[in-house]
C-alpha cells in the first residue's frame, strides 16, 4: 500500500497564503513582505471584488501561483465561462462549488479542457471549515460533515475534476478512498499555538499533511504576523522535517 507521505511528496505540500484584505494597497503592501519562492497565494472574494482582474495579473507578473477562490456556483453554462475567464488571467487553481451538482462540475471541467493553453487546476468546494452538524442540519443536510464532504468529494472525482477543499480531519478518509487521484486543499490550518478564530475544524500543518494535504491554506496567522517571512520559514521547516524522517 502507498503511504499518505509518498503520494504528497510527489510534490511536497505548500502554503497558501490567504489575502484576506479588503484592498489592493493593504494587500500589495502585505505581498511586498512575501515570497513566492516560499508560498502560494489565495485571492478571495473581499478582495477580488475590491481590486479586480488586474490585481491577479500582478500577482502571476510577481511571479506568484494564485489561487482564485470565489466558489463559482451557478447554471452549468455560466460556471463554464467563469471557469475560462479565470483562466484567462493565469492563475494556477480556481474552484466552483460541488453544490452546484453534477452536471455544473462537468461542464466546468469540460470547459477548461478545451481551451488552448495552460489549464489551471480545478478544484471543488465540499463543505465550509466555518460550518458544522448543526449547521448542516438547519439546511436539510442531513448526518455528519465528513458525510457530506465524502458524498461531493466522490462527485468530484466522478466529474473530472483535479481536488477538493476540504478540512484536514477529511484528508484522511480521502486519501485513503482515492489516493492520489485527488489533490487535497485544506483551509483552517493553524501552527501550534494560533487563535483559530471563526474557523471551528482546524488541524496543525503537521497534522494536516500526516492526514494527507496537498495544500495548506493559512490566513491570519500569516497575514497578520509581525514577520510573515519567518512564520513561512518556520512552516517550511516544520514541512521538509516530516519528510526527512
Amino acid at each position: 500500500m502507498v503511504s499518505i507521505l509518498s503520494i504528497v511528496n510527489a510534490e511536497q505540500p505548500k502554503v497558501i497564503v490567504a489575502l484576506d484584505f479588503s484592498n489592493k494597497s493593504i494587500a500589495l503592501n502585505f505581498v511586498e513582505q512575501i515570497n513566492p519562492a516560499l508560498c502560494r497565494v489565495k485571492v478571495g472574494k473581499e478582495l477580488f471584488t475590491a481590486a479586480g482582474p488586474d490585481f491577479v495579473r500582478s500577482l502571476v507578473k510577481l511571479g506568484f501561483d494564485v489561487f482564485l477562490d470565489l466558489k463559482y456556483h451557478d447554471i452549468p453554462n455560466t460556471v463554464a465561462g467563469a471557469c475560462c475567464a479565470a483562466a484567462d488571467l493565469g492563475v494556477w487553481m480556481v474552484n466552483v462549488h460541488t453544490l452546484g451538482g453534477r452536471r455544473m462540475l462537468e461542464a466546468a471541467n469540460n470547459a477548461l479542457a478545451q481551451r488552448i493553453g495552460t489549464r489551471p487546476l480545478l478544484i471543488g468546494v465540499t463543505v465550509l471549515t466555518s460550518m458544522n452538524r448543526q449547521d448542516l442540519n438547519e439546511l436539510g443536510v442531513l448526518g455528519e460533515p465528513q458525510e457530506t464532504v465524502l458524498r461531493l468529494a466522490q462527485i468530484s472525482v466522478d466529474s473530472g475534476l483535479d481536488g477538493v477543499v476540504c478540512s484536514a480531519h477529511e484528508a484522511r478518509q480521502l486519501r485513503s478512498l482515492h489516493g492520489d487521484q485527488l489533490r487535497l486543499v485544506c483551509p483552517g490550518v493553524r501552527p501550534a499555538g494560533s487563535v483559530k478564530d471563526d474557523q471551528r475544524r482546524t488541524m496543525t500543518p503537521t497534522e494536516a499533511i500526516l492526514a494527507g494535504a496537498n495544500d495548506l491554506v493559512i490566513g491570519r496567522p500569516i497575514t497578520r504576523a509581525d514577520n510573515p517571512i519567518m512564520v513561512l520559514k518556520n512552516i517550511k521547516s516544520e514541512i521538509a522535517d516530516i519528510f526527512s524522517t
